[in-house]
C-alpha cells in the first residue's frame, strides 16, 4: 500500500478501526460529545436555527451560519454532513465544517440535520436535503440569501447526496444551482465491492466499512430510488459545475472517478483532484499536513470563485 510519505507518520500512530455501526446510538452520542468537547472557533460567525415543515407535518431542522460582519445578501452553500447515511449530525451552532466555510467561502451556509438510517432509509435524507434547498430558495430575502448563486456540497454521505440533490434540481425544476462540491464523494452503492488498497490495512475504512453504511440507507437496494445512488442516473447533462475529490487509499475512490468522467462527457464542467496515498477521512487525522490544505483550498476556492464571479473586492484563488 502506497500511503504518502507525508502522511506515513500518522497512519503509524491510527489505532485499530472501530465498527461505529455496532452500536449506532453510542456511535452518535459520542460524536456529539467530541463535538462539544472541542468547539470550533465561532469568532466572527453567527447563526440561526430554524424548522422547516416537511409534507407530513414534521420539521426539518436547518441552521444558517454567516460571518457577522456582512448584512447584505449573501451567496447560499447547503452543507451536507457525512457519517455514512448513519451518523455525522452536529450538535446545535457547532457544524465545524459550516463555520469553516463561512470563513473560507463568505457565503451564508445552510447545515441540514436530515434524517439518519437505519430509522429512516431513503429516500428521507436525500428528500430532505432537496426540502432544504426549495425552502432556502423560497425565504432568501428573509434569511438573507442571494437565490441566484446557491450551491450544493458535502463529504462522503454528503457528497452523494449533493450530487442527487443537483439531479433533483434538475429534474424537478427546482432552485438553479452554480456549483457543486463533491469531495470523496459516496455516490455508487457499488462502492467498496471490488477490492482496494485500504482493504489490507485494518486502521482505514474499507470496502466493507462503505458497504455497511449502504445496507443501512437503501436496504432494498439503491434501485428503488431514483435518486438513492447519483451514480445511477444515466443522463448528467445540464448539471452545475462540480470540484470532485479523490483519495488515493480511499474504496470511494474509483466511482467518484468514473461519475466525474461521465460528468465530463456530458458536457459538465468539472474539476478533479486527487489526493495521492491519501485514505477515506486523512484530513481528521493530519489536518495541518500539505495535502490536507491543499485539499480543502482547492474545493473550497472552486466554490468561492463559482459564489462570488462578478463580485468586486472577494479575492479568488
Amino acid at each position: 500500500m502506497d500511503v504518502h510519505p507525508e502522511l506515513a507518520p500518522v497512519l503509524e500512530q491510527l489505532p485499530l478501526l472501530l465498527d461505529p455501526y455496532a452500536d449506532i446510538a453510542g456511535t452518535r452520542a459520542g460524536m456529539h460529545a467530541l463535538a462539544r468537547h472541542f468547539p470550533a472557533d465561532r469568532a466572527g460567525v453567527t447563526s440561526e436555527r430554524f424548522a422547516v415543515p416537511r409534507p407530513d407535518g414534521s420539521r426539518l431542522a436547518v441552521e444558517v451560519y454567516r460571518p457577522a460582519d456582512v448584512p447584505g445578501p449573501l451567496p447560499g452553500v447547503l452543507q451536507f454532513h457525512g457519517g455514512g447515511y448513519t451518523f455525522g449530525q452536529a450538535p446545535p451552532g457547532a457544524d465545524r465544517t459550516a463555520i469553516a466555510l463561512v470563513h473560507e467561502v463568505r457565503a451564508a451556509v445552510v447545515s441540514v440535520d436530515y434524517r439518519l438510517a437505519p430509522e429512516h432509509p431513503c429516500p428521507a435524507a436525500v428528500e430532505d436535503c432537496f426540502l432544504a434547498l426549495e425552502w432556502i430558495a423560497g425565504q432568501a430575502a428573509a434569511v438573507g440569501v442571494d437565490p441566484a448563486r446557491l450551491a450544493v456540497g458535502g463529504q462522503s454521505a454528503g457528497g452523494g447526496l449533493a450530487a442527487a440533490v443537483a439531479l433533483m434540481a434538475r429534474d424537478r425544476g427546482g432552485p438553479a444551482l452554480v456549483h457543486q462540491s463533491l469531495v470523496v464523494p459516496d455516490l455508487d452503492d457499488t462502492a467498496g465491492t471490488v477490492r482496494t488498497p485500504a482493504d489490507a490495512d485494518p486502521r482505514l475504512p474499507d470496502g466493507a466499512f462503505i458497504q455497511r453504511g449502504w445496507r443501512h440507507y437503501a436496504p432494498e437496494g439503491a434501485a428503488t430510488h431514483p435518486y438513492a445512488a447519483a451514480a445511477r442516473a444515466t443522463d448528467l447533462r445540464g448539471l452545475p459545475a462540480a470540484c470532485v475529490v479523490v483519495c488515493g487509499l480511499d474504496p470511494l475512490r474509483d466511482t467518484g472517478l468514473a461519475y466525474a468522467r461521465r460528468l465530463m462527457d456530458a458536457g459538465v464542467q468539472v474539476t478533479l483532484h486527487h489526493v495521492p496515498g491519501a485514505w477515506h477521512g486523512f484530513e481528521m487525522f493530519a489536518p495541518d499536513s500539505r495535502l490536507a490544505r491543499e485539499m480543502t483550498a482547492r474545493w473550497t476556492g472552486l466554490l468561492r470563485t463559482a459564489l462570488h464571479r462578478g463580485d468586486l473586492g472577494v479575492p479568488t484563488p
